[in-house]
């Protein structure tokens, strides 16, 4: 793409965005499409499209069903490559549109906005085609029943793969001919949809599942460069906060292993974003070096909140370093100035992926002058080749520590000169086309991103990042909150009208959690404990489990109950995670017992595929492992939060974490475990001579140096 080019599309969305939409008609009129209606970043890149787009909604189903035509349903999101890319070839193509135009109604669906829509249809996608991605298109008939799935399509056919034209030209013969066999595959699909729909559910007696995901990682671990599997690898941080847990519940210091080694080898790879921190989507290799560009919010809140597990578990600063990192790109490039957080961050500046991040010797020598740019080049890997498209992904062949003995200089010489360094490029760079912003604030990754400040305060990070997640909370209950107090799904500049899902309810209560563990605040526990009366009301229904969607929202094709981890953590895994916890604190048998349920649902499943529910292992693990109950009782504010400083920094999965109003001046903490209670504490360092003695007799014998040496 040429400058010209690049500065048009950046006029474009511009001129999307800035749209006065209170002049134009429901169709959009001549400049527009339906779409520039739509609250959606995604919907809004597509605005000016000449398919005549809607959005998902019964006028675009009543006027198939009027006109007896197909549906043609595109879904992506506003930070997706290949949505881009078929974006330019095909929809933004006139002999496209005037194809989808005359034979189909076309719909445009955001998967962040709508993932019950989403996950519908890529199920269907994964049945059909034994695989699924993004962008995601389907042909269905006017009542939603797909029977054509795929994801990327080339305008015109090319090495083997069939071209959109072709394949529209197809469908529509195949309708207005072949109806009745298009009847039987929307037939023989719902049946098979119906079926994965319907809880598995097992018993919760014994330890054997964990056992099983322990073996299956184990098994898919890569002991040459870390990672779970080999191209394209992603960060799964979900392996690895199970494996610190199941590390810590058996005395595994292999599994623990795998965890450190992976983080630190993300840490240390071109996925690592070594100049502003957070962390790309996923690597196209083996080897962490080459990543797939974009970032997204839901990435750095679980990896942030795994390395935050993994300093606890281990000690070692670097991993709380990374966690900081982490929070720290996410308060600097996705926080909202309202409170909450961005999204995303596309993977494509001036049209091409990547460019943003990538340097040549010549420009580091030019920021940091001559021998300070060559000891920078020697240590992130930057060549007069580069190892992308001519120029280089910083990244770190070498630890710092390696780097600093065979350059013959001190760690803390060369941190102080790296720090330098970083701050100077990254000044430069910020000077650069910046990467498309997708601004729509998400509940539940914003509940998950609350949950890794609030950890990562609690360990020690620092008070921005309790100040950060409390301005979130602030936010999502002024604007993602009806005023008859159903939670939503989304806004992006203060629009949006979809109902929350499940998992928007649990992730929020997680978050709300972590800052009742981190401040003792008793608005926080009134705040968690509402919305689990809200989350068990509103998504309850026949049978064992939660629903996905509310009772109160629409059902695509079928109300689905799902316990597969996927990006995101399960919403029914993460619900009985939350339920057993505040059941715990609170005194609440209820909530224990709902989270019990919601696991005896799925653990047949769990069972059978234990690597892909691993949040419900985690759940399984916090009701069965050894609780180790914390109350701290009075004192003032500064002294309770050196009480939570002591406990922030041990990894102890099975914690009750309580706070009761002063009974005298002085604070005191009282710790119960193992079958008895200790004497109170009355300073942080006698809580945490306690603490130590407890971990030891909850949990068998665990050596931080043979994780070292793993």
């Amino acid at each position: 793409m040429g400058k010209d080019a690049r500065h048009d599309e950046q006029a474009r969305l511009e001129r999307i965005f800035a749209a006065d939409r209170s002049t134009l008609p429901p169709d959009g009129g001549a400049g527009f499409n339906r779409l520039i209606f739509a609250a959606s970043p995604y919907l809004l890149q597509h605005a000016d499209n000449p398919v005549e787009w809607y959005e998902w909604g019964d006028e675009a189903f009543a006027r198939a069903r009027a006109e007896d035509r197909p549906v043609f349903l595109s879904i992506g999101y506003a930070t997706c490559h290949w949505c881009h890319v078929m974006a330019h070839e095909s929809f933004e193509d006139r002999e496209v549109a005037a194809a989808l135009n005359r034979d189909f109604v076309a719909i445009k669906v955001d998967r962040e906005e709508r993932p019950d829509i989403d996950d519908t249809y890529m199920r269907v996608a994964q049945l059909m085609n034994g695989s699924g991605g993004w962008p995601l298109t389907v042909c269905m008939t006017p009542d939603r029943e797909p029977f054509f799935v795929a994801t990327y399509i080339p305008k015109h056919s090319r090495g083997g793969m069939p071209g959109l034209v072709e394949i529209l030209g197809r469908i529509v013969e195949v309708w207005k001919t072949r109806r009745e066999l298009v009847r039987q595959n929307c037939t023989a699909i719902l049946d098979s949809l119906r079926n994965l729909s319907v809880a598995k559910p097992g018993e919760i007696a014994g330890d054997e599942p964990l056992h099983g995901a322990r073996r299956q990682l184990g098994t898919m671990f890569d002991p040459v460069h870390a990672g779970f599997g080999q191209a394209p690898k992603f960060p799964m941080p979900l392996n690895l906060s199970f494996l610190l847990r199941y590390g810590r519940r058996f005395g595994d210091s292999e599994a623990t292993a795998m965890a450190v080694a992976t983080l630190e080898a993300m840490r240390r790879g071109g996925i690592f974003d070594q100049l502003g921190f957070g962390l790309h989507r996923y690597s196209v290799d083996s080897r962490w070096l080459v990543p797939h560009f974009e970032k997204m919010l839901y990435d750095q809140a679980l990896v942030a909140t795994a390395a935050v597990e993994a300093f606890q578990a281990t000690g070692r600063e670097s991993f709380r370093e990374m966690a900081v990192e982490l929070c720290d790109f996410v308060l600097r490039e996705l926080a909202a100035p309202d409170g909450g957080f961005y999204s995303a961050l596309d993977a494509d500046t001036e049209g091409e992926e990547g460019r943003y991040y990538l340097w040549t010797p010549g420009q580091v020598r030019s920021i940091l002058g001559g021998a300070d740019g060559e000891r920078f080049c020697r240590l992130f890997d930057v060549t007069e080749g580069g190892n992308f498209d001519g120029a280089s992904i910083l990244n770190l062949p070498l630890s710092l520590d390696e780097f600093a003995r065979h350059e013959g200089m001190t760690i803390e010489s060369l941190k102080a000169d790296v720090e330098r360094w970083r701050l100077l490029l990254l000044a430069d760079r910020e000077q650069r086309v910046r990467p498309f912003r997708d601004e729509k604030i998400v509940t539940a990754w914003n509940g998950l991103m609350i949950t890794a400040l609030a950890r990562v305060f609690q360990a020690g990070g620092g008070e921005r990042f309790l100040d950060a997640a409390e301005a979130a909370r602030e936010r999502i209950f002024g604007d993602l909150r009806r005023a008859d107090g159903r939670l939503l799904r989304s806004i992006h500049r203060r629009d949006g009208e979809v109902p929350a899902f499940l998992e928007d309810y649990a992730a929020l209560i997680h978050g709300i959690l972590a800052l009742h563990e981190a401040t003792l605040d008793p608005r926080h526990g009134e705040e968690a404990i509402f919305l689990a009366h809200e989350m068990l009301r509103l998504f309850s229904g026949e049978g064992m489990g939660l629903y996905d969607t509310g009772n109160d929202a629409e059902m695509v094709l079928i109300r689905s109950r799902e316990a597969f981890d996927g990006v995101m953590p399960s919403g029914n895994a993460l619900a009985a995670a939350v339920l057993i916890r505040l059941g715990r604190i609170f005194g609440e048998g209820s909530f224990v017992e709902a989270g019990e349920e919601i696991l005896r649902a799925f653990m047949a499943g769990a069972e059978r595929q234990p690597a892909a529910h691993l949040q419900t292992l985690m759940a399984l693990d916090l009701l069965r492992g050894p609780e180790v109950e914390v109350t701290i009782v009075g004192g003032s504010r500064d002294e309770v939060r050196g009480m939570l400083g002591e406990v922030g920094q041990r990894f102890i999965p099975g914690l009750v974490l309580k706070g009761e109003p002063a009974k005298g001046s002085l604070v005191t903490a009282h710790v119960c475990a193992a079958g008895s209670c200790r004497l109170p504490a009355e300073s942080p360092g006698a809580l945490g001579a306690i603490l130590d003695k407890v971990l030891t007799e909850s949990y068998p014998p665990f050596s931080v140096a043979a994780v070292q040496e793993k």
